[in-house]
């Protein structure tokens, strides 16, 4: 009897870790402009468009 497929072993591991990290990588994702630092960074790009060449920001 053969082992199981590359297929087999690789959706099994999907199934499971895959899972596991997709949901690690979102909440990181989502909690990332809650940092204590992100207010700055998100202000600064909400209002890049706003600024002139000349401004000296």
């Amino acid at each position: 009897m053969m082992g199981h497929s590359t297929y087999e072993t690789m959706r099994q591991f999907a199934d499971s870790w895959g899972l596991f990290a997709m949901v690690v990588i979102f909440t990181v994702l989502v909690a990332w402009p809650f940092r204590p630092g992100g207010r700055k960074h998100s202000d600064d790009a909400a209002n890049v468009i706003f600024r002139d060449e000349n401004d000296d920001d």
